[in-house]
């Protein structure tokens, strides 16, 4: 039930979303805004739970109408209008696609409250097409079928006029002919919230620029406060509802999706990773790309343009190294490594963000979302995996105890027999291989890849037994095992008959120079 309220709070908001936002003249007050991390909302208080909002203190009324006005304040006077509008068009055009009256020719969908809520998302815009992929990679926060249908959340957005671009870029870094030497006005992609043009430097250098789209910044702190504020007003007139965590839900998602509008952040992200890469030896090896300063700001991101190819395209792979397992080896080791050195990890490894480049090297981009793993999860994240490594599912079962959090006593030989059949289900997944066409010489090509929604789905699997057996995980935890997930897929595809309980190289150094075995 808990995860159905979160799911109606998001609807709930998005059906109203921002027409409630009307800046007072007050100046900025000081409010302690959520949680930052859904790990602290998982400790229980030694007080009495409230059951009525009679209940409520005054202290905890002048501290809800301190959250409204500095929420309202943040998102300034003209958030309202334009949203509200925005807001109506979409709910019209999503009641309509399930209306039984249709225009000639069209045929009303079957309605799913899933279907529905992901198409209102879209049509809302950039702030609810982040909070979707929020739901998409929180498994441990939101219903299966919610999870599922948020994986087909589409950030793919018409690109905005090069005019616009261009005054943009020049903006933040100056005349472009004074840095650039080309940009080429056809975007490489858009999404919600930037588009990436590349281009070439005066120095000559090939870059990609990101470019963020205009007042996105002012759009997402409107949207992602009535969020906030909803949550507490619910908690605050349902007391029961604290317990589901709605306002540290709330304070997550704020915190993370307001964290990728910063660029300057995302390229300190970058240069961390590279210095790591250094610091370990791997720059002959692995890269990430390299940041320009210069071109560089809150709103634009300039970046080297790593040329390369998926790390799922296996025949182009092979064009490029006769040791395609040594490169997947490596890409894991450096990931592992990182998570286990760095203060956060990538979190979004797909596919697209990990390359083969032209070069042999592995090449790591798109740094906008990391995770931060904190000590306690860190601490079982290692007992887990030595766990993993002597096949020791009992083991792994109290690991996962000691990361998370019950309310109740659990089963631990049960837990321990539960986890082991996940395991022997993913072991018996394979990848897809799928013919793509005949070369001029006749040779067949094709491409090895896997369904996005088999690694979501493994980890539901994962996150169902842990809730059957009355444990609630913290979010990076899904974090983590997402990108897991995501090299066991990449290991089945380059390097399918690896046994990585055994192979040597299967081995990351940890900050205190001991060794873990990498097992996935």
């Amino acid at each position: 039930m808990v995860k159905y309220k979160l799911i109606a709070l998001l609807a709930a908001v998005a059906s109203a979303t921002s027409a409630a936002f009307v800046s007072p003249a007050l100046p900025p007050i000081h409010s302690n805004f959520a949680l930052s991390s859904t790990r602290s909302s998982t400790s229980t208080s030694t007080s009495r739970a409230k059951k009525s909002v009679r209940e409520r203190t005054s202290e905890e009324a002048v501290s809800l109408i301190r959250d409204v006005v500095q929420a309202a304040f943040d998102a300034g006077p003209r958030a309202a209008p334009s949203r509200t509008l925005q807001a109506y068009i979409a709910i019209s055009r999503t009641l309509q696609d399930f209306s039984p009256i249709q225009r000639p020719g069209r045929r009303a969908e079957e309605f799913s409250a899933p279907v529905a809520l992901r198409k209102l998302f879209e049509r809302l815009g950039a702030t609810y097409i982040k909070l979707g992929q929020f739901v998409a990679s929180s498994p441990s926060l939101f219903p299966k079928e919610y999870v599922l249908e948020f994986q087909k959340c589409l950030d793919s957005t018409e690109p905005l006029d090069w005019k616009v671009v261009k005054a943009i870029i020049e903006k933040e870094t100056g005349p472009i002919n004074n840095n650039f030497a080309f940009i080429d006005e056809t975007p490489l992609a858009s999404a919600s919230i930037a588009q990436v043009h590349a281009a070439k430097l005066k120095t000559g250098e090939e870059v990609v620029i990101k470019v963020q789209k205009p007042q996105i910044d002012n759009l997402l702190k409107a949207d992602l406060n009535f969020i906030y504020i909803a949550s507490r007003v619910l908690e605050f007139l349902q007391p029961d509802f604290e317990r589901t965590s709605l306002s540290a839900v709330a304070g997550d998602v704020k915190s993370s999706m307001l964290e990728e509008l910063d660029f300057e952040k995302e390229a300190e992200n970058i240069e961390e990773f590279r210095e790591f890469l250094r610091d370990q030896g791997l720059r002959d090896s692995v890269t990430a790309p390299r940041v320009y300063r210069d071109q560089t700001t809150k709103k634009v991101l300039t970046m080297e343009r790593l040329r390369g190819v998926s790390m799922v395209d296996a025949e182009s792979i092979r064009t490029i190294t006769n040791d395609p397992e040594s490169l997947i080896i490596t890409a894991l080791n450096t990931w592992t490594t990182s998570v286990m050195n760095m203060p956060w990890f990538h979190a979004d490894v797909h596919s697209g963000n990990l390359l083969v480049l032209d070069d042999g090297r592995v090449g790591f981009i798109d740094f906008g979302m990391v995770g931060r793993v904190g000590e306690k999860t860190f601490n079982a994240v290692s007992e887990l995996s030595t766990s993993m490594a002597l096949g020791d599912y009992e083991g792994m079962a109290k690991a996962l105890l000691n990361m998370g959090a019950t309310d109740e006593d659990v089963d631990v030989q049960k837990f321990g027999r539960d986890i082991e059949q996940v395991m022997n289900d993913m072991a018996k997944v394979s990848p897809d291989t799928m013919s793509v066409g005949v070369s001029g010489d006749g040779t067949v090509q094709a491409a090895i890849s896997f369904d996005e929604n088999e690694v979501t789905d493994m980890l539901l699997k994962i996150v169902d037994v842990t809730e059957d057996n009355g444990l609630k995980l913290p979010r990076e935890f899904g974090l983590l095992v997402k990108q897991s997930l995501y090299f066991d897929r990449y290991l089945k595809i380059l390097a399918p008959d690896l046994n990585t309980s055994t192979d040597a190289r299967m081995v990351a150094l940890q900050a205190a120079d001991s060794k873990v075995e990498v097992i996935v």
